[in-house]
């Protein structure tokens, strides 16, 4: 089940193939692991942890805002050579939001932090295992189900 998420966005594209391979493998678990052992309360508590997940660009901004804010603070203690650290971190920033990708995007993805796509991927494949669409089949099984679900969710 290689070729399920099919996602071009810019984080997945400037992403090593391996790390892509590694969010997807994860995401491909909980769902086999949602469609083998759990009920429909286990799903929609998943769910709620899935709305809670921090993304991609959640996470760059609260790490550009920290390196900002301390390029400030140490550069109001030393004398102003480190405020040149919030101007980087502001560079950062735009070259995120204009290019949905950056240098800080790598180390973030390596952890394993997901786009705001690859979370919803996760979410509708759940939601259509628990039986919120109509297009997921009942019989077959429940790696058919899963399988079906992710395509599901991409399309």
């Amino acid at each position: 089940m290689e070729t399920w998420n099919q996602s071009a966005d810019s984080a997945r594209i400037h992403t090593p193939l391996m790390v892509n391979r590694r969010i997807d493998a994860h995401v491909e678990a909980c769902v086999r692991h949602m469609a083998t052992h759990a009920d429909r309360p286990e799903m929609s508590r998943y769910l709620q942890k899935l709305e809670k997940e921090w993304d991609l660009n959640r996470a760059v901004m609260v790490g550009a805002s920290a390196l900002g804010a301390l390029g400030l603070l140490l550069g109001s203690r030393d004398g102003g050579r480190w405020r040149a650290l919030a101007g980087v971190a502001c560079g950062l920033l735009v070259q995120h939001a204009v290019f949905g990708f950056g240098p800080l995007s790598g180390p973030l993805r390596a952890l394993g932090i997901r786009t705001r796509r690859e979370i919803d991927l996760e979410k509708f494949a759940i939601k259509a295992l628990r039986g919120d669409f109509e297009r997921i089949p009942n019989d077959g099984g429940p790696m058919a189900r899963a399988n079906a679900a992710l395509v599901a969710a991409q399309s």
